[in-house]
């Protein structure tokens, strides 16, 4: 009997049920939040397009490139429910499946349509329990091209959340699904050309953490989002609309971070986080765009794995290490105080733990040495000798733009002196201002330098397509690979002017250090060149790469660099060393002079003096 009472109210509308005009259509399918909810993006002829691929999301065949036409045919399909409210199984009635265009028209229309009972999101949304978001930012993992700049996500705080129950949370994921034979390279290839589709998903968040805390190493920060909970179940009634739902991924600007935003754009009407990103949507410049709405609360700083045994290793001489190390093989500590016996089993585990998932080692023989270790800790009753990770002094929102914008001078001892011009599209190198970003980590993108000399002529002299580096440092307790790769075109020394090359470089080595004050790197390198120059067009390059940066306070970086590489067809060395140092006016305002030597069919000696703006 309750259950047909419960569904009494779906036969008894008022008479105002459809008092609405076409005048009032016309009007809604031209308002930012109906274009949010159809993820529309304007044309320059002032046509709209959406950004869904999936053909089933829009109940118009012009839905895609029609607004008003999607509009009409979504209220029409209310309205075609609200007359027959048992003309379709609940869960499949447009109600339940578009439960943010319903909520907002039916506030907008002022009808009385009948909310349907929809019982799978009603047990999707009590499984998740709303009461806020949270937005994640992992930092940037170097040795994936879908990481390089970081990643973000959500997560559903629950009701009856606090700090210790947050890994038992949800988060909600945007992420592209790559073919599972594609390699790194055509997987970096493919995301940049929107080759694979993107989808929306809600997995358990220890799932994320340990992905990218444990597995990857990546530093984990946290920003609550000023969101009430009646804009929390909007937000979330859009992600039901999502479900099944593609997108094409760009890497670039389409990409989880850009999809995240547009999602939490349907939280509150006249909130507009996309529209700054028609070129790019870097992870960190979305987490600032938030907070310029006033929707971020101070961040919490979850550290990695890595961070966290650097940190313990750091209170430890060598003998204890080594005594950890032993103990990581079963000869655990027997002499020394308590407090020392407990920090070298601890150091063991955390150590070990590491190694397992960073090696991938066999759970069945790592287990067991795991719970060893555990179980003599646990017989030494003493606290913890080990002090938390520090938290780093900026967050990544707090860090400099990624876009740069440059005006200097270069004088030549051989060839005429230039103004200079440069755009970089994204988004650090190694001389930036570090707070904020990865210490020892370089990504370039499309990073153009035009040389205007005093005849009026302009020179293209650089253009880099990318220019990355990891130099992670070497350490007591784990070994890092160093590498770099670079692509695009510049100009050398020819016999007479410089002349261009097209080229593609790439090295592996090891770097040494403290990428926080002074470290040292040395790489292996190879390069294929195509010269402008006639008789040595294409060459092959081997040789080394290295180079110093010093970070001698918190607003001035030194920097040298030389690399030698003996071109194999033209029986030549090309060589290259530069001295730089950069001054961080302010977060947004750098100068960097740099002195730079090239050698290759004759030298060339230049010094440059530039004015970074960060926008």
């Amino acid at each position: 009997m309750k259950f047909w009472l419960s569904l009494l109210p779906l036969s008894v509308f008022s008479s105002t049920a459809f008092a609405y005009t076409q005048q009032d259509l016309v009007h809604l399918s031209t308002s930012d939040y109906w274009h949010t909810l159809g993820h529309y993006q304007p044309g320059l002829t002032g046509s709209f397009q959406s950004l869904v691929d999936s053909p089933a999301f829009f109940l118009s065949p012009q839905g895609k490139d029609d607004p008003l036409a999607e509009l009409k045919a979504t209220v029409e399909g209310f309205d075609s429910e609200a007359k027959q409210p048992d003309s379709s199984p609940n869960d499949q009635r447009l109600s339940c499946r578009y439960p943010a265009r319903f909520h907002w028209l039916k506030q907008k229309l002022h009808t009385d349509w009948p909310a349907a009972v929809c019982p799978e999101q009603e047990l999707w949304k009590q499984a998740l329990n709303p009461k806020g978001l949270t937005l994640v930012f992992p930092t940037a993992f170097m040795n994936s091209p879908s990481s390089m700049f970081g990643h973000t996500l959500l997560r559903v705080d629950a009701k009856d959340q606090n700090r210790h129950r947050e890994l038992v949370a949800f988060a909600i994921n945007f992420a592209a699904t790559p073919a599972s034979n594609d390699n790194a390279f055509l997987y970096a290839a493919k995301g940049l050309f929107g080759s694979y589709p993107g989808t929306f998903s809600v997995m358990p968040y220890y799932r994320k953490v340990r992905e990218y805390n444990d597995l990857e190493s990546r530093d984990i920060w946290e920003y609550a989002l000023n969101l009430d909970e009646e804009e929390v179940q909007q937000v979330l009634r859009h992600l039901w609309e999502m479900n099944g739902v593609e997108f094409d991924y760009y890497f670039i600007d389409e990409n989880c971070s850009y999809q995240l935003l547009a999602l939490l754009e349907a939280g509150r009407e006249g909130l507009d986080l996309t529209s700054g990103f028609d070129f790019q949507a870097i992870p960190s410049d979305t987490v600032k765009v938030l907070r310029e709405n006033g929707l971020l609360d101070a961040p919490k700083y979850r550290a990695s794995f890595g961070t966290r045994l650097m940190h313990y290793a750091e209170q430890l001489d060598d003998q204890q290490l080594l005594s950890a190390r032993a103990a990581m093989s079963g000869q655990y500590p027997t002499e020394g105080s308590l407090s020392e016996r407990a920090a070298i089993l601890e150091m063991a585990y955390e150590w070990l733990n590491f190694e397992f998932y960073d090696q991938a080692l066999a759970r069945e023989e790592i287990a067991p040495q795991l719970q060893k270790l555990l179980i003599a800790r646990s017989r030494l009753d003493t606290p913890s000798p080990f002090s938390d990770p520090v938290r780093p002094t900026m967050s990544p929102d707090e860090g400099h733009n990624s876009s740069r914008f440059g005006l200097g001078y270069r004088y030549s001892n051989h060839n005429a002196d230039q103004a200079l011009l440069e755009w970089r599209v994204a988004y650090h190198d190694l001389l930036d201002n570090a707070g904020g970003y990865i210490p020892g980590a370089q990504i370039s993108f499309f990073d153009l330098q035009l040389g205007v000399d005093q005849d009026g002529d302009v020179d293209l002299n650089q253009l880099y397509l990318i220019d990355a580096m990891s130099l992670a440092p070497d350490y007591r307790v784990f070994d890092s690979l160093s590498w770099n790769i670079r692509a695009g075109y510049d100009q050398q020394p020819g016999t007479v002017d410089l002349t261009g090359r097209y080229f593609m470089q790439g090295g592996y080595g090891k770097s040494w250090g403290d990428a926080n004050r002074m470290h040292f790197y040395a790489l292996m390198s190879s390069e294929l060149n195509y010269f402008d120059a006639q008789g040595e067009n294409l060459s092959l390059g081997l040789g080394m790469e290295s180079g110093l940066v010093w970070q001698a306070s918190e607003a001035h970086k030194l920097a040298v660099s030389a690399q030698g590489l003996y071109q194999w067809d033209a029986m030549r060395w090309r060589t290259e060393s530069t001295a730089s140092w950069h001054w961080a006016l302010s977060q947004q305002l750098g100068l960097r002079t740099e002195v730079t030597y090239q050698q290759w069919q004759s030298d060339e000696l230049s010094s440059t003096l530039r004015l970074f703006v960060y926008l």
